[in-house]
């Protein structure tokens, strides 16, 4: 069972930015009446997101080396830089660019560096359940 909590913990983390970013923020877009209404639910979603992020990855820290081991599990060496960059990168996107997207500050700017620092984090993810599930 202990094994296979990294690949549970790197699933939810990649699945969940996957159901987010590719089907649920465009269904808003698609089916709310004023882009304003569907861009407030997409932000309290992406907010959400950034919390499964943050468990997800804390997750992963903890289990990358086992209680009295002397190096880190071999799932970890290899993921231990995505881990800790998908990490950054959602902290990054939630209290550094969404705030100026929520403020409309130059949007097209500050939605594009948002959109790139979430597939860049989506990336993280699934080298992180590549690396996981490879056992």
């Amino acid at each position: 069972m202990y094994q296979r909590l990294p690949v549970l913990a790197a699933a939810l983390w990649w699945g969940s930015l996957s159901s987010i970013g590719f089907v649920a923020v465009p269904l808003l877009f698609a089916h709310l009446p004023t882009p304003a209404m569907a861009g407030q639910m997409a932000a309290q979603l992406f907010a959400a997101q950034t919390y499964i992020s943050i468990a997800a990855c804390a997750c992963l820290l903890v289990l990358s080396k086992r209680k009295h081991a002397e190096k880190q599990e071999e799932w970890a060496q290899a993921a231990m830089v995505f881990i800790v960059l998908g990490l950054l990168l959602a902290l990054l996107a939630q209290y550094g660019v969404a705030p100026r997207i929520v403020a409309r500050q130059n949007l097209r700017l500050w939605h594009g560096v948002g959109t790139a620092l979430y597939a860049a984090q989506w990336l993280c993810a699934l080298a992180v359940l590549w690396r996981t599930a490879r056992r």
